[in-house]
């Protein structure tokens, strides 16, 4: 079985972290091996589960686990990374008292998005024996830039490994080193920027795969209506579609033609708003009973 990663983003409020809760609860009770995975930063799955989580996995119910990124601390872990690279690259900046400018790091745009691009990543290597990864993913804004990074961070490492590359044949700066009988050449920043450009490059066609899949939890309302509409137009300038809108919170009476007509085009699962507190798993199960069409996310 091709393991299946299922993404949920949307504006905040509109209960993607109930749908994706029920979506990952109803992967673990058909047989998949599954793990709920909270990047939110508001971490409402420990209010819907009615239990502490943390960084390592804790089972909820048969098949399912849940876990929180703490995602300060894979900043933290990011800049880390990103300071010892500076140093090993730039050996010589102590001379200079460069080291004192490296703290502006944290202030770079971006730093909350590559952060959880090393959680993602690292997520996905630990986990690679999961049927099912489900991510309640952070608000829209986050979750668009973090999905957009792939294809953004592939045109400026192009562009900077062009720029080396022109700064190499007008420098010589290569450094030559004697391996035995052979000599190879080497140049610290290219060898950087190949790396990054290799690891970038294979979170893209992830992306792009069909093991991925981009789930859209809106409201009627037509707050929550134009955001998605925007969500999907944001996702088409990087090819991406999303694979399925969650209509949650239905009221009787409501009027939800305007979405049907809008998404025509896409599988919509409509979910009612419930009479009783949708948290805990006896509760979870009721309401996923009462909506079978959650089935079919996982059909084929």
């Amino acid at each position: 079985m091709t393991q299946q990663i299922h993404m949920f983003i949307g504006k905040g409020g509109v209960g993607k972290s109930t749908s994706s809760a029920l979506t990952a609860l109803y992967a673990a009770t058909s047989g998949r091996k599954t793990l709920l995975v909270s990047m939110d930063p508001a971490h409402n799955q420990c209010d819907i589960f009615e239990r502490p989580l943390s960084e390592k996995p804790k089972k909820v119910a048969e098949g399912l686990e849940v876990m929180e990124v703490n995602d300060k601390a894979w900043e933290e872990k990011y800049l880390k990374e990103t300071f010892h690279h500076l140093q090993d690259t730039y050996s010589y900046q102590s001379a200079f008292g460069l080291g004192n400018y490296f703290k502006v790091l944290k202030y770079s745009p971006g730093v909350e998005e590559y952060a959880l691009t090393l959680a993602f990543s690292n997520i996905l290597e630990r986990y690679a024996d999961r049927d099912v990864l489900v991510f309640d993913m952070p608000p829209t804004a986050q979750s668009l830039r973090f999905l957009c990074l792939p294809s953004i961070t592939r045109i400026w490492l192009e562009e900077l490994l062009k720029l080396r590359q022109s700064i190499l044949k007008k420098k010589e700066i290569i450094s030559t080193i004697k391996v035995g009988k052979k000599e190879m050449e080497q140049d610290r920043i290219s060898s950087r920027l190949g790396k990054m450009s290799a690891q970038n490059c294979k979170l893209g066609d992830l992306f792009a795969g069909s093991s991925m899949h981009v789930n859209v939890v809106m409201n009627p309302d037509k707050l929550a209506f134009s955001e998605s509409l925007r969500i999907r137009e944001k996702l088409a300038e990087i090819d991406l579609e999303p694979d399925r809108v969650f209509l949650n919170k239905i009221r009787p009476g409501d009027d939800i033609d305007h979405v049907l007509r809008a998404f025509d085009d896409i599988p919509i699962h409509r979910l009612n708003m419930a009479e009783y507190q949708v948290t805990g798993v006896d509760n979870l199960l009721t309401y996923m009973k009462d909506h079978p069409d959650l089935g079919k996310v996982f059909a084929g």
